[in-house]
């Protein structure tokens, strides 16, 4: 038994995290644009006492159609309800549940996107969380005018820029700035409104924001980014990062960069919670959590299944799936920098006697990164990694869902809350509080409190 507690969140995109999710007859195969399917997976999460729900938006559809035919059967983050109204709604039939998604620093402005999100914090009682992103999709990015995305150097340079803006705004009221007096007739305080008046490199922002603080003061600041850049950013805003370490050694040398990075800033180590993604088939037995994920397996389409080695290798619809790739073959992917991957793998699976169709279910599949087993089982690796200090939790990314999320709630969290790791009660209304976390202190506030200490 231990006191420190797991934490967990629930990533809810659309209909599930396998490609073929939307095919199981368990799945309404439009469930991604439906509101009511949201509904149902937020109160399962819930009732699992789950800390937040993530939404891993994207501004486009950004898969290709390689080989021809494959995107019309992907079914997979195609269609999706705009991710901060999909929330807003979520708030009104949850009443703990954290509400966190992805919004990008590529495609929005700092005072729209600090609006919003203030206002999904408002409306759910302080339960909101913004993922930073900076985009890497061209797909994208020929949404918003532009041919590409930016180069690295500027996509991350602008992001934190965005961050800061954004973090700004959200201070421009202190905590105590509303009187309400209806006897005075004063609204709010004039000496605790603050106008941010930023001018940088990409952006010109006089402020304040007309959004008053939520009781979590603002919303949890998420990242996922893995390169040194946006490590960096995380380090120095964030609350929760999101990681996809495959491996506890992995998630132990993550963990220990971020903590050097956060003395970097002068953060200490308790404001924040590292949750890698962890993607579960759970079942009453072994045997049938296998089937389980047989049966999604089997549901993939060989044309979706070449989709997910085009860009390593190149159209392989003209192969034969249940025969070695041909010792003449060179690899034709779009990504260079993948080349060296291919060559690895086609060596691998040549020397372990793969077919293609082996080839398209492990890369379809995750196989990688798939952890198959009973509660007991899959409690037994998130407890090893929790206690080796790996991390504070886990972000869960169910193959399909509701039946994804009802398995955590039925299966896994009473496994988890039996050997002591995870609660059995929330322990506040906010995320913020749910978490763990210190209480946001308004920065204004703060240097007030500096020059009285001072004085």
């Amino acid at each position: 038994m231990t006191d420190k507690k797991m934490r967990l969140g629930l990533s809810m995109r659309g209909v599930g995290y396998h490609p073929s999710a939307w095919r199981h007859p368990d799945v309404p195969a439009n469930g991604a644009s439906e509101i009511e399917h949201f509904h149902t997976v937020a109160k399962h999460a819930e009732r699992g006492k789950i800390d937040m729900i993530f939404f891993a938006d994207g501004a486009g559809v950004r898969a290709k159609d390689t080989p021809k035919g494959s995107l019309a059967r992907l079914g997979h983050y195609i269609t999706d309800i705009e991710p901060t109204v999909l929330l807003a709604s979520i708030s009104a039939v949850t009443t703990h549940l954290g509400l966190v998604t992805t919004a990008s620093t590529a495609y929005n402005e700092p005072y729209n996107l600090a609006r919003r999100f203030a206002g999904l914090d408002l409306m759910s009682h302080g339960r909101a969380g913004w993922n930073v992103v900076a985009s890497w999709s061209n797909e994208e990015a020929k949404n918003f005018g532009l041919e590409q995305v930016r180069d690295y150097t500027e996509r991350y340079e602008r992001a934190a820029e965005f961050v800061e803006v954004v973090t700004g705004l959200w201070d421009s009221w202190e905590e105590d700035a509303f009187p309400l007096d209806k006897a005075s007739g004063l609204f709010f305080d004039e000496t605790k409104m603050h106008r941010l008046n930023h001018e940088g490199k990409h952006f010109r922002v006089r402020g304040p924001l007309n959004a008053r603080p939520s009781e979590q003061g603002r919303p949890i600041l998420v990242q996922a980014g893995n390169s040194p850049a946006g490590r960096d950013i995380g380090a120095k805003h964030a609350e929760v990062i999101y990681t996809a370490a495959r491996s506890v050694e992995e998630a132990l040398e993550y963990y220990a960069d971020m903590r050097e990075r956060l003395a970097k800033f002068g953060r200490p180590a308790d404001a924040l919670r590292v949750m890698p993604g962890f993607r579960t088939y759970i079942g009453e037995s072994r045997e049938e959590a296998q089937e389980k994920f047989e049966m999604m397996q089997e549901l993939i389409e060989p044309v979706v299944g070449l989709s997910f080695l085009a860009d390593t290798f190149g159209d392989l619809s003209g192969l034969p799936l249940d025969e070695p790739i041909p010792a003449d073959f060179k690899p034709s992917g779009d990504n260079e920098s993948l080349s060296g991957w291919a060559d690895r793998l086609i060596a691998s699976a040549r020397q372990e006697g793969k077919t293609i169709r082996d080839l398209y279910l492990e890369q379809a599949g995750q196989a990688s990164s798939n952890y198959i087993g009973t509660a007991a089982d899959i409690a037994d690796v998130m407890e090893d990694w929790f206690h080796k200090g790996a991390c504070d939790g886990f972000n869960l990314t169910v193959p399909h869902l509701p039946g994804g999320a009802a398995d955590v709630a039925d299966l896994l969290v009473p496994e988890l809350q039996r050997r002591g790791l995870f609660r059995t009660e929330y322990e506040g209304r906010t995320l913020r509080e749910n978490l763990g976390l210190p209480a946001h202190v308004n920065r204004y506030t703060a240097a007030r409190e500096r020059e009285t200490t001072m004085a």
